[in-house]
């Protein structure tokens, strides 16, 4: 009866999902905590809310841009779970991966913030952010090879794929940028901005349909 009915959750979509808002919920919860505490801190010794603007600048940028970029990731695995009508084991250890990395970020971001600067600072941050967009895009593979798991065209798929191609190359790109110039910091994550003209430029290319007699 209970392998049962683990094998009823491992197969919808839905409960994974849900799961999956939750790890997202707690990993932002995460990212602020640092930021909370830097707050009681500077409390205890009379600071002013101008002095701990002053401070926590670069903690605060850091805070901003991974909530956008957790946020930004959150909402294409939703887009991309929207039409997943079952999951199997495969598609289920692809979801486990992402969440992890999910879950790192907040780490990643603390290391990049709060600690003095160093080489492995970019890496783990920008290597954080590639793990995460490759186990999306090896969910929108691993689909593609199981077309009975989804109820998405394979043009819509196929699009999906090269997009996601295109966000994990950049990151990718980031992080050997990172690698080769360790003063460089962040800073190669500049590279994200050619996404989307990359990704019209892409759509342009796509071969038009023709017209319906």
């Amino acid at each position: 009866m209970t392998q049962l009915a683990s094998s009823r959750d491992l197969s919808s979509p839905e409960r994974l999902q849900a799961f999956t808002d939750a790890v997202v919920a707690i990993a932002l919860t995460l990212l602020i905590l640092p930021l909370m505490e830097s707050v009681g801190e500077l409390a205890d010794h009379n600071g002013t809310t101008a002095q701990w603007l002053v401070e926590e600048q670069y903690a605060l940028l850091g805070f901003a841009l991974s909530f956008i970029l957790i946020a930004v990731f959150w909402t294409h695995h939703h887009r991309l779970f929207r039409q997943v009508r079952q999951v199997d084991s495969g598609l289920l250890w692809l979801t486990v991966a992402w969440m992890f990395f999910i879950v790192v970020m907040p780490v990643a971001t603390s290391l990049s913030t709060q600690m003095d600067a160093d080489w492995a600072q970019p890496l783990v941050y920008i290597g954080t952010l590639f793990a995460t967009s490759l186990m999306l895009l090896l969910a929108r593979i691993y689909l593609r090879a199981h077309p009975a798991l989804h109820t998405m065209d394979p043009e819509e798929m196929r699009s999906g794929i090269r997009a996601g191609t295109i966000v994990a190359g950049l990151f990718l790109a980031a992080l050997l940028l990172a690698l080769v110039i360790p003063s460089a910091g962040n800073l190669p994550l500049l590279l994200m901005l050619l996404s989307e003209p990359l990704q019209r430029l892409d759509r342009r290319r796509e071969p038009s349909k023709p017209a319906k007699r």
